[in-house]
């Protein structure tokens, strides 16, 4: 009986270690996780055109398309956390095509940290802290209330475009940073070759 007690136990452990590590999603498919507003979202992604949207559900929901639907079952999403937050971690695909663009959804109010080498990463309708870092590409950021007490925009080849600052920057280490004591949250944004593109209204900050 103890015996049999022990075993169920690891059954149980090892069934909640397998929820928590989450379910291996094809790019052919969606993935549905519950996500609270307020909570958070660190996304891994190989190369890919990403659109991170908010909505008024509570729910992190991922869909994917490419050119080549050969290249579907390549790449995959894997989700680990809860619903207060975690990562999504966007894998596989081949290295040679570039043609995956991929929609996430989550609550208007999450606080955002992504990482990619390269591609494309537009953040619209999203309220909440932002930490975005590309190798190689373009980061856009649209579409809400422009509340920051503190933003930091560069890139070390390239451009800062950022009209709500009044601020269109090009070339060599350029870079755009911002402090306004009413804000409520942070935006840092660095591409090392591309562009970081800032709009949205009701900015009043002073830019350095």
């Amino acid at each position: 009986m103890r015996f049999l007690r022990v075993t169920v136990a690891a059954l149980l452990l090892m069934g909640g270690v397998s929820a928590r590590a989450g379910t291996s999603v094809p790019c052919g498919n969606t993935l549905d996780k519950p996500l609270r507003a307020e909570g958070h979202l660190i996304i891994d992604s190989r190369p890919a055109g990403l659109a991170i949207v908010g909505t008024d559900q509570e729910t992190l929901h991922v869909t994917c398309m490419t050119d080549d639907r050969d290249n579907t079952e390549d790449l995959h999403f894997r989700y680990s956390g809860s619903a207060d937050g975690g990562t999504l971690s966007i894998t596989g695909g081949t290295m040679h095509h570039g043609g995956y663009q991929i929609r996430i959804e989550v609550p208007r109010r999450t606080g955002l940290r992504v990482r990619m080498g390269a591609g494309e990463v537009d953040v619209q309708e999203i309220a909440g802290d932002k930490d975005i870092e590309l190798y190689a590409g373009q980061i856009t950021i649209t579409g809400h209330a422009w509340d920051y007490r503190s933003v930091s925009a560069s890139v070390d080849i390239g451009e800062v475009d950022a009209p709500v600052y009044g601020a269109d920057k090009g070339g060599f280490f350029r870079s755009l940073s911002t402090q306004f004591a009413n804000g409520e949250y942070r935006l840092h944004a660095h591409v090392m070759t591309g562009e970081v593109d800032l709009r949205g209204v009701g900015a009043s900050a002073k830019v350095d």
